[in-house]
């Protein structure tokens, strides 16, 4: 465990803030691009009633290898989070090489269930534009109890070995306000 990340509290392992800086690498104008259509396609699912996330796969060439966004509430499965289905495309089109070498960039941090998915597979690094923390912050503004049905956890958490870059501020405002419009729309609909 890297000295700062932890501390013991209350009995239990407690991850600071500390876990959500990158690992010493600094984000590129090609990591902030892949964002910036992570953001889109997060914006996508939102306008069709999906959660405000939308990812890409990027291979170690640069080329985008594969995308995808939320499609929970439209397809009523709740693991169709754009993180996993990218490791399942990636479990069946790449080898072990190529997965290891290709980046997940994500409009927001894994969850535990995408960050497990991320780790079996075998894929490299993640860069996300926003934490699960101000997540729930960004939630909690609006008045909205957040109790989800797995704890958040964050990646190095479930797949400690994994390069994590994130968050990254310049997309604060504009997740913050797409958050806030999903639950907003989701209220209206009951």
């Amino acid at each position: 465990m890297a000295e700062g990340n932890y501390h013991l509290g209350n009995g239990e392992i407690v991850v600071t803030e500390d876990q959500h800086r990158s690992t010493g690498a600094a984000v590129t104008e090609a990591d902030v691009a892949h964002l910036r259509r992570c953001v889109e396609l997060a914006t996508e699912a939102v306008d069709v009633g999906d959660w405000p996330f939308g990812s890409v796969l990027v291979g170690a060439d640069g080329s985008v290898l594969a995308e995808d966004r939320n499609r929970e509430t439209t397809t009523g499965d709740a693991t169709r989070h754009p993180e996993f289905e990218l490791a399942r495309w990636a479990a069946t089109h790449l080898d072990e090489r190529a997965r290891a070498g290709a980046t997940v960039y994500t409009s927001g941090e894994h969850c535990p269930m995408c960050s497990a998915a991320h780790a079996w597979v075998g894929l490299g690094r993640i860069v996300f534009a926003s934490s699960s923390r101000q997540s729930r912050a960004w939630v909690a503004e609006l008045g909205v109890v957040s109790d989800p049905p797995v704890r958040p956890l964050s990646i190095r958490e479930i797949a400690p070995g994994l390069e994590v870059v994130g968050p990254v501020p310049e997309f604060a405002d504009e997740l913050r306000a797409l958050h806030h419009r999903f639950r907003k729309e989701r209220a209206a609909q009951g």
